[in-house]
Parts: structure tokens; C-alpha cells; sequence
């Protein structure tokens, strides 16, 4: 039994790949195929089984390869990569592709901390280059007025909104969204188990205990299951003796017996691997160790208690990240919403700023909903607020409601509300934009 390959992504990549080695009459056909998707959902692996299935070669980047102490590097390492495909076509006489792997972690902008850098551009104008003249791609330095072999890009990442905005439009890069449905997930996860001889229905049942999980979740279970016997194993040959018996061993190696692969054990198996996701979602330690740090480098002391009714220290804390001139000797924040900004290419709201963009994405992340709501000076003093909407799920188009309610609500104070969607509970609150004393007072 071979692994399963999704009849749509085959479908996707097999029509992308011949198509840009055809040569079809006044069509222009984007060079660059964007695969994209949630994490762990098997984009790459599935890309693997297509090109093996079609029988092509593949020359592979990852996205650290896009970085480099050296300005220039990375971009002649894709001409360089690019040619060399070409040239595999010319002497093996059969398909080729160029695959870049997580490209949006290597030349994306997360926010606005992430470092762009001269290769970053550099590498974005090279594949724009590339896509636009995908015959004529010279090294620096050289010259070559032969023509080569036009090759097809392969890229997978999790979020192409990071990517600079021009490389990404359509005409350079087609883009694929990767979300295996149920039928799809079990074809995969049977592939996982294929040799461990699971009934179909099993499959089924355990795909459908963990319906949120990705592809990678139901590997590291099977893994999870060996544990027992390599934890015997350590036991028995000691911990001191383990690396010797290992290693360059004149022994036979270890043999494993099939663990037990009923379903209860795997659900069980799944359930502690569901239990340790939602411990570092609550733990958060880093963000609260830097925004520590970063309050007491850039803002001073913010242990001070609130002075108004209903404000947490929290709240007080967020809007101070986005109003600095609140410890410059000023009693009231700066309160205009944010100008526009723009970054990676990409422009922003003229209302909302990279952080109250983050942060509609953490309550969201977190599995929480949503809630917008307002109030207006003289009802902030008691802490009557107004529910202006909830969301859940979507994020776009939270993010298009808070821009529509910053813009109707000039004069009034606007927070994010994170609400647990299992018992209702307020878990999260945060101030975002206070109104202008003079619009307030109106």
C-alpha cells in the first residue's frame, strides 16, 4: 500500500508543472505555484509524492538558505539553483522543478519586529525577475545570451500575506490553499498506519476523535507509541551504556514488537498530545517575559496602578505600548488612531496599527471569540459598555470591523474582548484607542 497523494493536490501541481513546459499560443502562465496552508498538514510531503509519482527531478531550497552574512548570497544561490534545474532537464532529458520550502519564513514580514534585510529584497526582486523572465536568468558577473530551459517554481508556506505583495499577484504566482477535508485526512492517516494493519473504520474513528488536529498530529502518536519499549530498552542496558549500545555497536540492533495499536490506546496516546498543546498555549511565558523586558527598556516603570474605573493593569500596559507620550510628561495619551503605514510591500489600515492586529489574532489563535466593544466618556467612569459585535473564526473580517468601528467611533473609548466559547467567560480585555479630550468632551 503506497501513501495517499489528494486527488486535488496532484490534480493542482501535475496541470501547474506541464503547463509551464508547454508552449500554448498569447497564454501567459504564472512561473511560481504558492502552496499554502495551517502548519503540519503535509504540503511538502505531499509535494514529494507528486513529483515522485510523476517522475520529475527536484532541486530543493529551504527558507534559511534565503539569509546570509554576505549581501547577495542568497539571491545568486536561487539563479544558481534555478540553472541548475535547467540544466537537468538538457542532459537527464525529463522534467524538473525548483521547490523552496517555507518561503515565508525565510523573506516574510511577520510584524513590525520582523528584520527586513537587503537580502530579504533582494531575493524577492530575484524571483520576481525570475518569474517575469524565466529563460534569460543569468549569475552575476556573467553573461549568457543562450536561452535555458524554463523550470517551475514550487513554493509552500503558512501565510503568503508576510510575502512581499508584487511577488505574490497574480501573472507571477498562482496560489493553491492547501485544507485536507475529512476524506483526504483519512487517506493520509491511513498511509501512516499503513503497515500497522488498522481497520478502515478505526481510521475513521480516530480522525474524527481529533477533527482540529493537523496531518503531523497522528504521526507524533504513532511515534508516542514506541516509547514504552525504547523507556524498557534504556532500563535494560542502563543509562550509562545506552549511547555504546547505540552506536557503533558490534551487537544486532535493537528489535521493537508491534505496540498496541488499538484505538482506545491510540485516543489515549492523542489525548496526551492534546493536553501538552493547550499548556504551551496557556503558559505563554515568553510574551510575558518580553513585554517585561520591553516596558521596562522603553517605557519605565508600568506597575503603577490604573487611575481609572475598570482599567487593569493589562489594558493600561497595551495602550501604553502604542502611546509612548503617556510617560512623557503628558496626563493624556496620544489618541488619533495610527497613520497609515505600510510594510513588506504591503500597506495597512490607516485605523489599525500591526499590534491591534496581533492582538485580534491571539484572542482568536487562543480559540476565544471576539467581542468589540465601546463606550463613551462619561459612561467610562461607571464601566457601562456597549457591544458593538462578536466574532469567531474568522479573523478577516474582525479585523474589518474593529477598522469600520475605529472609524465610526472617533470619540469613544474601544476595547477587545476575549471570550472563552466554553463557559462564557471574560478571559482577556484590552483597551486599544482612546478618544481626543476635546472629541470626548463633545
Amino acid at each position: 500500500m503506497s501513501f495517499y497523494i489528494s486527488p486535488r493536490f496532484i490534480d493542482k501541481l501535475s496541470i501547474h508543472i506541464t503547463k509551464n513546459y508547454l508552449k500554448l499560443p498569447n497564454v501567459k502562465v504564472p512561473l511560481i505555484l504558492g502552496v499554502h496552508g495551517r502548519k503540519g498538514e503535509g504540503k511538502s510531503f505531499q509535494c514529494d509524492l507528486v513529483f515522485e509519482r510523476m517522475g520529475i527531478d527536484v532541486v530543493h531550497m529551504s527558507a534559511g538558505e534565503l539569509e546570509s552574512p554576505d549581501a547577495g548570497d542568497p539571491a545568486r544561490l536561487v539563479r544558481l539553483r534555478y540553472r541548475e534545474a535547467a540544466e537537468m532537464v538538457k542532459v537527464r532529458g525529463k522534467m524538473a522543478v525548483l521547490m523552496i520550502n517555507d518561503i515565508d519564513a525565510g523573506a516574510g514580514r511577520v510584524d513590525q519586529y520582523t528584520q527586513y534585510t537587503v537580502n530579504t529584497q533582494l531575493v524577492n526582486g530575484t524571483l520576481m525577475n525570475i518569474a517575469d523572465n524565466p529563460t534569460n536568468v543569468q549569475l552575476p558577473g556573467s553573461y549568457d545570451s543562450e536561452q535555458i530551459q524554463r523550470i517551475p517554481i514550487i513554493v509552500t508556506g503558512n501565510d503568503f500575506a508576510t510575502l512581499y505583495a508584487p511577488l505574490v499577484r497574480d501573472g507571477r504566482m498562482e496560489k493553491f490553499f492547501w485544507e485536507p477535508n475529512r476524506d483526504d485526512r483519512v487517506g493520509i492517516v491511513s498511509g501512516i498506519f499503513r503497515t500497522d494493519q488498522l481497520a478502515k473504520q478505526d481510521i475513521e474513528a480516530l480522525v474524527d476523535t481529533f477533527p482540529t488536529q493537523s496531518i503531523d498530529f497522528f504521526g507524533a502518536v504513532r511515534s508516542r507509541l514506541y516509547d514504552e519499549q525504547i523507556r524498557q530498552l534504556i532500563h535494560d542496558v542502563g543509562l550509562d551504556r545506552i549511547s555504546q549500545r547505540i552506536v557503533n555497536s558490534a551487537e544486532r540492533p535493537p528489535e521493537f514488537h508491534p505496540p498496541d495499536f488499538s484505538l482506545p490506546h491510540l485516543i489515549e496516546m492523542g489525548n496526551e498530545l492534546v493536553q501538552e498543546q493547550k499548556r504551551v498555549q496557556e503558559m505563554r511565558l515568553a510574551e510575558e517575559y518580553n513585554k517585561s523586558l520591553y516596558f521596562n527598556r522603553k517605557l519605565g516603570n508600568t506597575t503603577d496602578q490604573s487611575s481609572a474605573k475598570g482599567e487593569t493593569i493589562h489594558d493600561r500596559d497595551f495602550f501604553r505600548a502604542y502611546n509612548p507620550d503617556l510617560d512623557n510628561g503628558s496626563k493624556q495619551p496620544v489618541t488619533q488612531p495610527a497613520a497609515s503605514t505600510s510594510y513588506a510591500g504591503q500597506s495597512s489600515s490607516s485605523h489599525l496599527t500591526p499590534e491591534m492586529m496581533s492582538e485580534i489574532n491571539r484572542i482568536l489563535g487562543q480559540g476565544y471569540r471576539l467581542a468589540i466593544e465601546t463606550v463613551d466618556e462619561r459612561r467610562f467612569r461607571t464601566g457601562s459598555w456597549s457591544c458593538y459585535g462578536s466574532y469567531e473564526g474568522d479573523g478577516a473580517i474582525a479585523i474589518a470591523a474593529l477598522e469600520t468601528c475605529l472609524a465610526e467611533s472617533s470619540n469613544q473609548y474601544v476595547r477587545l474582548v476575549g471570550i472563552s466559547s466554553s463557559d462564557r467567560r471574560r478571559l482577556i480585555e484590552t483597551i486599544i484607542y482612546r478618544p481626543n479630550p476635546k472629541a470626548a468632551s463633545v
